[in-house]
C-alpha cells in the first residue's frame, strides 16, 4: 500500500494522505473490517452518549477527508436535498380568477357573448417562472477532490428544476448540460466522464471565460439569468484576461455567486492575482467544501446577499 501511495506525486498535508489511505484501504479490501482494525486487530470501542450525531458530522466534514464510504454517504444525501424553488415574475400575462390586473379584451369579449346585458370582468396576473441557472464548474487538479461530488449536486439541481446549463473547464470549456440530464446519476456521470477530456489537469480561467463569453453567453443568459462558478480562482496565466471577462460577465448576468472551496480555511485571505480579479464582479462568495455549505446554497441561491457572502469584505481584507 506505501508503495503505491508513492506514485502520487502531488505534495499532500498529513490529513489528506490520511484521507487517501482510507479510500485506497477501502478499495483495496472488503468491506467487513475496517482500516483500523486491520492494521492491529484490536477494536476500539467509543463512548457516543454525549458527542455529535453521525449526521451531523457528515455535514460538516470536508470533502476531501471523506473516506470512500463517506462519500457515498454524502452523494445519498445529496440525492435526496430539497432545493429552493423560488420563482420571478416575468412580463408576460396569463388568466387568473382573482389576479391583479383587469384583461379588458376578455371583458368586453365575454360582455359582447351576453348582448351587453351582463358584464362579466376578466382578470389576469404576471406568469412566475424559475429564471435560468448558469452553472460554470472547475474541474483541475485543485478542484478533483470537490468537483465529483458538486456534480450529484448539479444533477439534483437539473432534476429538480429546468433551464439549467452546466459547464465545466479545466483547459478547455465542455458543456455538459445533455449528459447531465439523464434521470439515473450513474448513468448521467458516466456519459459527462466520456465527454470531457481534461479531467485534473491544468487552470485556464480566462480562456474558459473567454470561451463562454462569445460562443454560449448569448444563447443561455438572458431573461434575468444567474451564473454559478464553482472554482478556486488560482489561475495559471495572466489575471488580466480573467478580469476582462468577469467584467464582460458581469454586464449579462443578473446574479453571480463564487463557490470557492478555499474559504474552509479560518485564516483565508484574497491575496491572489486571479481570485481578486474575479472578486470586484460577484454578488456572492461562498463556501462549497460540505454538505452543509450545499444545503446553505439550496436554501438561498435566490434569496437577497447577506454581509457574511459580500465578497468586498475579502477585498477589504477583513
Amino acid at each position: 500500500m506505501a508503495l503505491l501511495l508513492q506514485q502520487i506525486a502531488r505534495k499532500a498535508s498529513p490529513e489528506k494522505r490520511q484521507a487517501a489511505a482510507r479510500r485506497l484501504a477501502d478499495a483495496m479490501f472488503d468491506e467487513d473490517h475496517t482500516y483500523a482494525a486491520r492494521q492491529d486487530g484490536r477494536e476500539l470501542e467509543l463512548d457516543a452518549s454525549f458527542s455529535a450525531s453521525i449526521q451531523e458530522t457528515l455535514r460538516r466534514k470536508d470533502f476531501e477527508q471523506m473516506s470512500a464510504a463517506e462519500q457515498d454517504q454524502a452523494r445519498a444525501a445529496i440525492a435526496v436535498m430539497r432545493l429552493n424553488r423560488v420563482s420571478r415574475p416575468t412580463r408576460r400575462f396569463s388568466k387568473s380568477h382573482g389576479g391583479a390586473k383587469l384583461d379588458p379584451r376578455k371583458t368586453m369579449r365575454n360582455t359582447m357573448r351576453s348582448g351587453g346585458q351582463v358584464v362579466q370582468l376578466a382578470w389576469r396576473d404576471r406568469v412566475t417562472r424559475l429564471p435560468p441557472l448558469v452553472v460554470l464548474c472547475d474541474i483541475s487538479g485543485s478542484m478533483s477532490g470537490y468537483s465529483r461530488i458538486v456534480l450529484h449536486f448539479l444533477h439534483a439541481l437539473m432534476s429538480d428544476r429546468n433551464r439549467v446549463h452546466v459547464f465545466l473547464f479545466g483547459t478547455r470549456l465542455t458543456n455538459i448540460t445533455k449528459e447531465l440530464q439523464r434521470r439515473d446519476v450513474d448513468e448521467a456521470l458516466d456519459r459527462v466522464s466520456g465527454a470531457v477530456a481534461d479531467w485534473s489537469g491544468g487552470t485556464r480561467i480566462g480562456a474558459a471565460l473567454h470561451e463562454f463569453n462569445f460562443h454560449w453567453a448569448r444563447r443561455v443568459l438572458g431573461q434575468s439569468a444567474h451564473i454559478l462558478i464553482i472554482t478556486d480562482g488560482l489561475e495559471r496565466e495572466d489575471a488580466s484576461l480573467m478580469e476582462t471577462e468577469m467584467s464582460r460577465l458581469r454586464r449579462q448576468a443578473k446574479r453571480i455567486i463564487w463557490l470557492n472551496p478555499l474559504l474552509r480555511f479560518d485564516r483565508f485571505e484574497a491575496r491572489a492575482s486571479g481570485i481578486r480579479a474575479m472578486l470586484p464582479y460577484v454578488d456572492e462568495f461562498r463556501p462549497a467544501h460540505n454538505l452543509l455549505s450545499l444545503e446553505q446554497l439550496a436554501e438561498a441561491l435566490f434569496t437577497g446577499t447577506g454581509a457574511e457572502h459580500d465578497p468586498r469584505r475579502w477585498l477589504r481584507g477583513t
